[in-house]
């Protein structure tokens, strides 16, 4: 008997719907037993016994449900010794990119900015160098847009253009290469590859990883294409690379494809079906989003090195009562880090006093947490009740308000105390200080803010200008001055006046 009629018979016995139901865990039973001759079925009950013994055994040994949630709960990546073999066609070093440089220009949506960077990302470890010049590139990749017939004709317009540039091309040059990436790719195709023999890759929004081998199969004057959506693919274990490093902002994508099947949305065809990035992932990817931040703001003078990191409390059991996702422990690691990545930064906090449950001891640890990392500024209040919490339905505000006003007091006492210190190290120190105004409380002083964003009060006094030998100046609200730190309070720093300046010439001295 054919082994397809044997599952047939074994779906009989079992009871089993459709065939259509089963038909995954058919064909491998199918496959498994092919191998068997005809006589294997050639006594029905005999076969039918068998097999569900077969099938039973075969279920009890297989991954449970429990095996596919832990399979999800973290991100597939390689190992980073694991190494694919090249396609059979192709060595390892036709896929390298031997230093060519790729121009990539980026359409539509915030996904097609993150694609961009993925694709980036996969070329860079490919060996190929990012240019932002149209005319030394020797790839052009352009990532498109489907959402409108709009989008799609800007990009037939640019092929036109680029068209005359790959016309142009020397031929002592490395011919010029020109790539169609994401949702048009994905749904025009043969269309591109017919309608403008120039472009020589297409590559689907889930065939980025694929650029290295598509752009080495080019090299021969082919064209070459892949646009299968997957089911699985999110990029967890590719770390996109920011196209512009000057960028204020950035993009993490949590989830691929869309399900909704909206009427007049082509979405769910030009990026499959939806599936989420694992959440370890996306966390690693924030992280390193985050070190880059701290990282610019050592670097760059016209940012200021300051940092709000509310606490709310010092207690790690009044931390997971508020929900906030952290205990003080890691937080505490986190002050370290910071100073450690900006030195000098000036550090600014919330903190909640009496919070529902909150005991003395609680309120001890608080304390010690604001002596421990010794703010420059701070905000704390007693807490205060607020319908349509999650606090108002689920926890009960206990800590009666005279307790809370003393616990305030207390802090407020000591984040002063810490402060004053912290603010006593600038005593002496010439410091760089953008004005802002009149001091609110002497019309003779002038305010401003230095690089810690802490508040700067200093005489409203002639001064010299470094731009301009000779000239004196008044300060006015923008200009940048350079003050003498005298006095430090926990509030705000005093000084005078040595000279009006720029940033430019902030490390000069007057």
């Amino acid at each position: 008997m054919h082994p397809l009629q044997c599952v047939l018979q074994v779906q009989r016995s079992l009871g089993w719907g459709p065939l259509a139901s089963v038909s995954w865990l058919s064909l491998r039973m199918c496959r498994a037993h092919s191998s068997l001759s005809s006589t294997t079925c050639s006594s029905p009950e005999r076969q039918e016994d068998g097999a569900r013994k077969d099938f039973s055994s075969r279920l009890a040994a297989g991954p449970t449900f429990q095996h596919f949630l832990k399979s999800a709960s973290a991100p597939q990546e390689k190992l980073s010794s694991e190494v694919e073999d090249p396609p059979p066609y192709l060595t390892m070093d036709e896929l390298l990119g031997r230093q060519r440089k790729v121009y990539l220009e980026t359409y539509g949506c915030q996904m097609n900015v993150n694609d961009t960077e993925i694709a980036w990302s996969i070329l860079q470890k490919s060996g190929y160098l990012r240019t932002s010049n149209l005319q030394e590139a020797d790839v052009i990749l352009l990532v498109t847009c489907s959402i409108r017939e709009k989008a799609e004709q800007t990009i037939w317009n640019r092929l036109h253009q680029l068209k005359a540039l790959k016309t142009r091309r020397p031929r002592s040059r490395v011919p010029l290469r020109i790539g169609i990436l994401g949702c048009m790719a994905e749904r025009l195709k043969e269309e591109i590859l017919n309608r403008e023999k120039m472009v020589d890759v297409l590559a689907g929004p889930d065939a980025y990883r694929d650029l290295p081998r598509l752009l080495a199969v080019a090299e021969s004057g082919q064209q070459a294409a892949n646009v299968l959506l997957s089911l699985d693919e999110t990029y967890a274990d590719v770390m996109p690379v920011q196209t512009n490093p000057s960028a204020t902002s950035a993009f993490v994508s949590i989830m691929r494809g869309c399900d909704n099947m909206c009427s007049y949305c082509i979405v769910p065809f030009t990026r499959g079906r939806e599936r989420s990035r694992p959440v370890a992932s996306i966390l690693e990817e924030v992280k390193k989003l985050s070190e880059q931040v701290l990282q610019l703001i050592h670097e760059r003078d016209n940012i200021c090195k300051q940092i709000h990191l509310p606490a709310q409390s010092g207690s790690s059991r009044v931390l997971e009562a508020m929900r906030r996702g952290y205990s003080r422990e890691a937080y505490v690691e986190l002050v370290h880090h910071i100073r450690e990545s900006i030195p000098g930064v000036s550090l600014s906090s919330d903190f909640i006093a009496g919070f529902c449950g909150e005991t003395e001891e609680d309120h001890v640890q608080t304390v010690s947490l604001l002596r421990e990392v010794q703010y420059n500024m701070g905000f704390l209040f007693a807490y205060s009740m607020r319908q349509k919490t999650r606090a108002y339905h689920r926890l009960k505000d206990d800590v009666p308000e005279e307790v809370k006003l003393r616990r305030l007091e207390e802090l407020i006492t000591v984040f002063r105390e810490e402060a004053t210190k912290a603010n006593q190290i600038s005593v002496g120190c010439t410091q760089l200080v953008l004005v802002e105004g009149l001091s609110k409380r002497s019309v003779t002083d002038l305010c401003g803010r230095n690089d810690g964003n802490l508040k700067v009060i200093f005489p409203d006094a002639e001064m010299e200008d470094v731009n301009n030998p000779g000239l004196r100046v008044r300060a006015q609200p923008g200009d940048y001055v350079l003050v003498k730190i005298t006095s430090a309070s926990s509030q705000t720093l005093r000084g005078h006046v040595l000279c009006r300046t720029t940033l430019k010439d902030s490390s000069e001295n007057c």
